[in-house]
């Protein structure tokens, strides 16, 4: 059971539906999720949508969509922070009448000229606190009269400081901490009053979040203290940087969980990945790296949690994405090759056990899903492209075409067609034609498959299948076209 619960934990992901899932998002996602299977607890989606100038109905599918492809499917939820007005606004006023908050009528532009004038005399430009000290009555007449107030919260003297589950002891001295805005002017909360009404409404036990969430903590456990209630587990999760380590951004490649899935990603890979950003399931298994999602649920713990920020690798994860496409099983991976296939627009026109075969004769080589829509699609069916620099490489000699027409020709009559017989067939073919067997190898992979590289070109040639192989070969009157 977790640290300081006797009950199953309750905690959230709370993305703001401002942009698409991103790389940092989904891994705060996944470890709350891994967190609360394997205490059989509850993950609870909450979409954080009171930014109303910027938020969107596309992000917020995007959102779900990113979450979906990961597998990382919510108990409760997901609920919408801009339903939920009235429980901030409750909040706030709860916090008015205990004295720990007050109504602020500063204007924004009081508020600009009062932080230049602080910058310009090398003072912190933070909130004076003028209207803290207004008597609550003249407070009352103003807000009576139509003026308009945000609602501030009154930072108390003293220090806050909190056992954070990753980084340890945690503690700001309040006098850095500005009586900050809990509702606007306007009605509309900000996030510190938004984020601890639901948290506590919630009843969540675990707050894991990235590190940049730090400086946001001690605003929200004042508001828990003044409100009375028990605090959460605060877990702050490392940052993940880029391979020059900065804070990973679009100038390293794609930060959209969805944009990995449209590279041909497999999501269980993406998945191990991120969960290696940043946890280690410990010593027993260190220099092991592919877990399968139930091995993560059960070896998932805080504790793995490191202090440090993570690097996020391309080539790594493309190595992920390898290792998930050799070892899955073919029936396995061919939903997710054919929304590949549904996506390039390809029909194929081979039986589905040939199909099958053909994937499994395949999966050693792909680096991506896209392979099998793309360099692969001449083992799936007859239209496929020819790459230009094999065809240059391996079909220049004018002599190749009627060669392997020949070639065909025996395949046709031969009395079995097997790896073992094709290959004997084509170097008694070379041999008998005085030319090298290498270079008839090479060009029949290229009329059969339009690459320079595949399998075994006898591998290909059985799986193919012999009438295919004959029609291939001897339909290569000329050099084909590219295209």
């Amino acid at each position: 059971m977790p640290e300081n619960e006797s009950k199953p934990p309750r905690v959230r992901f709370a993305p703001s539906p401002t942009g698409y899932l991103h790389v940092g998002g989904a891994r705060t996602a996944l470890f709350n999720w891994l967190f609360a299977h394997h205490f059989g607890g509850t993950f609870i989606l909450r979409i954080e949508d009171t930014d109303f100038e910027r938020s969107s109905e596309e992000m917020v599918q995007g959102i779900l969509d990113g979450m979906s492809w990961l597998g990382l499917s919510w108990d409760e939820g997901p609920f919408f922070q801009s339903q939920r007005l009235e429980l901030y606004r409750r909040t706030a006023e709860l916090l008015v009448s205990s004295g720990h908050a007050y109504s602020c009528f500063c204007t924004k532009q009081e508020l600009e000229q009062r932080r230049g004038e602080a910058a310009r005399a090398g003072r912190p430009p933070m909130y004076d606190r003028r209207c803290r000290g207004l008597d609550p009555a003249e407070s009352e007449r103003r807000r009576a009269a139509g003026q308009p107030a945000a609602v501030r919260f009154a930072v108390p003297d003293g220090s806050t400081s909190w056992d954070d589950a990753v980084f340890g002891r945690v503690e700001f001295a309040n006098a850095e901490i500005e009586d900050f805005v809990l509702l606007r002017s306007d009605g509309i909360p900000t996030y510190h009053l938004s984020v601890v009404a639901d948290d506590i409404d919630m009843r969540l036990t675990h707050i894991i979040r990235g590190a940049d969430h730090i400086s946001n903590t001690p605003k929200q456990i004042l508001q828990y203290r003044a409100l009375g209630a028990a605090l959460p587990v605060f877990a702050h999760v490392p940052l993940i940087l880029g391979p020059d380590k900065t804070r990973l951004s679009k100038r390293h490649g794609a930060t959209s969980v969805m944009a990995y899935k449209e590279m041909g990603i497999v999501p269980e890979a993406f998945r191990n990945f991120l969960a290696l950003l940043g946890w280690s399931p410990g010593p027993a298994h260190k220099d092991r790296e592919l877990f399968s999602s139930d091995d993560l649920t059960r070896l998932f713990t805080l504790e793995g949690i490191s202090k440090s920020n993570a690097v996020f690798d391309n080539d790594k994860l493309a190595w992920f994405n390898t290792e998930y496409i050799r070892a899955y099983d073919s029936a396995k991976l061919l939903p997710l090759i054919e929304a590949e296939w549904q996506a390039a627009e390809f029909q194929p026109t081979r039986l589905p056990q040939e199909i099958l075969a053909a994937i499994d004769l395949l999966k050693p080589r792909a680096r991506s899903l896209k392979d099998f829509a793309g360099p692969f699609r001449a083992y799936f069916g007859d239209r496929f492209a020819f790459d230009p620099a094999a065809v240059a490489k391996f079909l220049a000699d004018p002599a190749l075409p009627g060669l392997l027409r020949e070639l065909a020709a025996r395949y046709a009559t031969a009395p079995e067609f097997t790896e073992a017989s094709a290959e004997e067939i084509l170097r008694a073919f070379a041999a008998e034609k005085g030319i090298k067997a290498g270079a008839l190898i090479n060009a029949s992979r290229v009329a059969l498959t339009g690459q320079a590289v595949a399998p075994s070109l006898f591998a290909v040639m059985a799986a193919l299948g012999r009438d295919r192989a004959v029609q291939r070969l001897a339909g290569l009157s000329q050099p084909p076209s590219v295209g």
